[in-house]
């Protein structure tokens, strides 16, 4: 008898195998969001219009424009940092991780709106406005962190489109992280709304550090820490 003929693969597998890709264009685009970003956030940068003489005074006086700038730049750049350390665990993409993917570009993209928001009620002085700013940015970093769990969480569930060399643990422990930034951005929308504004604001000038030392992961910050006691 000859050999048998091999049977076709199901259509739906099939149209499932050619959805799927590798990460170049995803990165590539997503690399473009993150620098029109950061491009936008450097725009609010304006030089202030003043008689001559008085542009040392008023240059000073726009400190919270570039105190807001460099939170979000920070925010943007650890995004861009933890985003590039995700996709080179990845080794193809599918229809849910890219929709995953656009949400963290998504809330990502609200961050120029809440900083200038910010920046103009901190440099009006007004406690109303500075409140209300504040639970505005906190609420930002909130859907943030939440686009974060979502992709990590999609990604634990779907091992086969990692790298093999990925632990199967990974995106799981990953969570964590994600879940601390919610939680640390609901407590500055909080102490913000009770009229702490200034707590609220080293909140979030303290969160990009610690997400830029764990860039490359929590469950590798974790087992390099353990390798040096």
């Amino acid at each position: 008898m000859g050999a048998e003929r091999a049977r076709p693969e199901p259509v739906a597998a099939q149209e499932e195998a050619a959805l799927r890709s590798d990460t170049a264009r995803a990165v590539g685009f997503s690399d473009a969001v993150f620098a029109i970003i950061i491009t936008v956030l450097v725009l609010e940068l304006n030089p202030p219009e003043v008689h001559p003489g008085g542009m040392g005074h008023l240059l000073l006086e726009q400190w919270p424009t570039y105190l807001a700038y460099v939170t979000s730049y920070l925010w943007v750049a650890v995004g861009w940092l933890n985003h590039k350390g995700t996709f080179h665990r990845i080794r193809s993409t599918d229809r849910g991780l890219h929709w995953w993917n656009l949400g963290v570009l998504f809330s990502t993209a609200l961050l120029p709106f809440a900083t200038v928001v910010v920046s103009r009620s901190v440099q009006a002085g007004d406690r109303a406005d500075e409140t209300v700013a504040v639970v505005l940015y906190a609420a930002v970093g909130v859907v943030l962190s939440a686009a974060w769990l979502g992709l990590y969480h999609y990604l634990s569930r779907h091992e086969d489109l990692l790298q093999e060399r990925v632990p199967a643990r990974f995106f799981a422990v990953e969570r964590g992280r994600a879940v601390l930034g919610i939680c640390a951005y609901a407590v500055a929308a909080l102490v913000g709304w009770l009229g702490a504004v200034p707590v609220a604001l080293v909140i979030f000038l303290l969160l990009p550090p610690f997400y830029a030392l764990s860039s490359n992961g929590f469950y590798d910050l974790r087992r390099r820490l353990r390798r040096h006691r």
